[in-house]
């Protein structure tokens, strides 16, 4: 029965396959067999996918079959001839994919042998990439060289010159096109040179310095016929220290082309942004000088390099010492600015302000003025400082800065006024100042110590500081006076009059800078009502010792001069 069920339902689809009686099936037209035309944008992905294999099956067979080395000895000749420098390679390999192009081994720059004799540059792997339209103009052009983590010796001469004025010359004399002109011309384009991995080496004739850039990323080009444009990012490292996070230095700008290195045209910025101060100091001074912070420095540069207007600004942020962390750090911000000249030998004009609205400031500041005409010697430089109502609350928290030892309890009032130059002898022996501080106050746990309340005198010498007698008010009958000198040798006070023991020692537990050692030249208390104590008493301190109290001695007169 199932059978014959599943026969009657086959007969019954093939009936309905079969056509319509009376219909004749229709002729097929063999055309319609054929695809159909290719479409525009059909034929050109075709043509695409042929190039495409067409170009695969080249890379994989033409380099093996071509011998690029009997070109090395015209490639390094090129290259030469546009630094004007020896160029060397080992080897010279034809790459198709991903671009077309070279790849030069163990490619040196030679060093012109008055600056030494370790190469300029220094790199394994170069890879230069072809200009193909150039091909069609039977010349050959590179669009692109890229060197693989080169080594880069700047070298300065004892006669102030580098290494690399001599490049930078012969590439000005080169004629050459812009980097991204797309057509060809009579002369050839500059290519986009870049350097991943670089280290830059500086050199002091024949001795290596110890600070050198790493990881640098360099990037050089032509936008403009008669001015390149460079970039370059390097992490600041020395050779004698554990220096690390030193942040990254970045230079950006352009050279112009002329015929002699000071002639050049030149507008640059640099930056070192947020590096830890202990780092910095690391890196420019070869040790930590034990300063925390964090430091970000500004320069620019735009003029020529023999003669330009060049500017710089510090900023030190949470300024303070590396052994505690104080209530309130400092904040520095000092911006200069100066006409640069003879190669940056010479500076003109200098003006220093700090903070940068100084002269506009209520709060006041510092402004430093002068004329540098050789920075390799001092001796004739011309400069002057003037600080005007710089408040004493801002030196107070400078101090704290640098020293736990200061009481929160002490307080400064007033503002410090004064002038300083020096001209002709050098810094240490032609250099006087003088300075007055206005409106003084020192109070102490509220306690006022400072009594004239109109002006302290100073005076600088040399490279002595003198600070004249004050008043403070120390709890005798008639208050006591206190001198300071300082030098570069240390520091020496001076203690006379009046003064109540109990008043006396909490000043020298609270301030440690003047008390330190205060205590063992002191007479022991009585059982008496205490009295105040007439002092005469000095201090030395020479700077990394302890500091020494001592009593000055006075002279007894003779028995004999009494009878006179």
């Amino acid at each position: 029965m199932g059978e014959l069920q599943q026969d009657a339902a086959a007969e019954t689809a093939q009936q309905e396959l079969l056509p319509p009686a009376g219909h004749e099936p229709a002729e097929i037209d063999p055309e319609d067999l054929e695809p159909p035309p290719l479409t525009p944008a059909s034929r050109r992905r075709v043509l695409w996918a042929i190039a495409v294999l067409v170009t695969l099956g080249l890379a994989a067979v033409l380099p093996p079959l071509i011998n690029v080395n009997r070109y090395q000895r015209r490639i390094a000749s090129s290259i030469s001839a546009s630094l004007g420098r020896p160029v060397h390679l080992d080897s010279v390999t034809l790459n198709i994919l991903p671009l077309p192009g070279f790849t030069l081994t163990n490619f040196v720059v030679s060093e012109d042998p008055s600056f030494g004799f370790e190469p300029v540059i220094r790199a394994n792997s170069v890879l230069a990439t072809l200009r193909l339209r150039s091909l069609w103009h039977h010349r050959v052009e590179f669009s692109k060289i890229q060197l693989d983590e080169p080594s880069v010796n700047l070298v300065r001469r004892v006669d102030g010159r580098w290494n690399i004025e001599s490049i930078l010359l012969q590439a000005s004399r080169m004629p050459v096109l812009p980097t991204a002109q797309k057509d060809a011309g009579p002369v050839q384009r500059f290519p986009y040179i870049e350097a991943t991995g670089a280290r830059v080496n500086l050199k002091q004739g024949l001795e290596k310095k110890p600070i050198s850039l790493t990881d640098a990323e360099f990037a050089l080009w032509l936008p403009q016929p008669d001015r390149w444009r460079l970039r370059l990012e390097a992490h600041p490292t020395r050779t004698d220290s554990a220096a690390t996070d030193a942040a990254t230095v970045r230079i950006e700008g352009t050279l112009g082309k002329a015929d002699a290195l000071q002639n050049v045209p030149v507008d640059l910025q640099a930056e070192w942004r947020a590096v830890p101060l202990g780092a910095a100091t690391t890196v420019l001074l070869g040790h930590d000088v034990g300063l925390r912070g964090e430091m970000t420095f500004h320069a620019s540069i735009s003029g020529t390099v023999g003669d330009n207007t060049s500017t710089a600004r510090l900023e030190l942020r949470r300024l303070r010492r590396a052994d505690f962390v104080p209530a309130h750090p400092l904040d520095v911000d000092v911006s200069c600015a100066a006409q640069a000249k003879s190669i940056f030998h010479q500076f003109d004009g200098l003006k220093c302000l700090w903070p940068p609205d100084a002269e506009q400031s209520a709060l006041g500041g510092l402004l430093f003025t002068g004329d540098i005409p050789d920075v390799h010697d001092l001796s004739g430089a011309s400069l002057q400082a003037r600080f005007t109502g710089v408040q004493t609350t801002v030196l107070l928290d400078a101090l704290r800065a640098a020293s736990s030892s200061i009481a929160p309890s002490l307080i400064s009032g007033g503002t410090v006024s004064g002038q300083w130059t020096c001209c002709g002898e050098g810094p240490a022996l032609g250099s006087s100042g003088d300075f007055v501080w206005n409106h003084a106050l020192l109070s102490l746990q509220g306690q006022t110590l400072q009594v004239d309340d109109e002006s302290i005198p100073g005076d600088l010498a040399g490279d002595l500081l003198s600070i004249a007698p004050f008043p403070l008010d120390l709890g005798g009958a008639q208050p006591a006076m206190l001198s300071l000198q300082a030098d570069r040798a240390g520091m020496r006070m001076r203690l006379t009059g009046f003064a109540q023991r109990g008043t006396l020692l909490a000043l020298a537990a609270e301030l440690p800078q003047f008390g330190e050692g205060l205590r063992a030249v002191l007479p022991l208390p009585g059982k008496a009502p205490e009295l105040p104590l007439k002092l005469d008493l000095v201090s030395t301190r020479t700077w990394g010792s302890a500091q020494v109290w001592s009593v000055v001695p006075h002279a007894i007169p003779s028995r004999h001069s009494r009878r006179r």
